[in-house]
């Protein structure tokens, strides 16, 4: 199912969505300063790719630079993305069908608004393992 949502998701969202991201990750590789931004955008641009099955998690072992760069980041371009994906899940959430690709704008708004201290993994398979002891 997560193949079928993400191959989906690609085709409507997706690609676009992560070309821009990739297009910002180059520009901010040619301004030396801004590489760890660039860095940032081109992880986004991975998970934006192929959402399903994937989530955003907070890194405590992010500093204090973390910090600052996030500040720096939110008052640049995170605050402009953060509503462009609010509003893209809304209207994906306007129709049945699309309330899946809603939800997977909405996962997006965290990593948007403040990219750098998280990473990317893998969610966990929706079926327990069990052990028979």
């Amino acid at each position: 199912m997560k193949t079928l949502l993400n191959v989906i998701w690609l085709i409507f969202s997706g690609l676009w969505i992560a070309l821009g991201y990739a297009v910002a990750g180059i520009i901010c590789f040619i301004f030396i300063v801004t590489i760890p931004f660039g860095i940032a955008c081109f992880r986004i641009a991975g998970y934006v790719l192929w959402p399903f099955g994937y989530r955003v998690t907070e890194r405590h072992d992010a500093g204090l630079a973390s910090g600052v760069g996030n500040v720096i980041w939110l008052i640049i371009a995170g605050i402009w993305i953060t509503i462009g994906h609010i509003l893209a899940g809304i209207g994906f959430c306007a129709t049945i069908i699309g309330i899946p690709f809603g939800i997977a704008h909405f996962k997006m708004v965290p990593v948007s608004l403040m990219p750098l201290g998280r990473e990317i993994v893998p969610t966990a398979s929706p079926y327990p393992s069990y052990r028979w002891n």
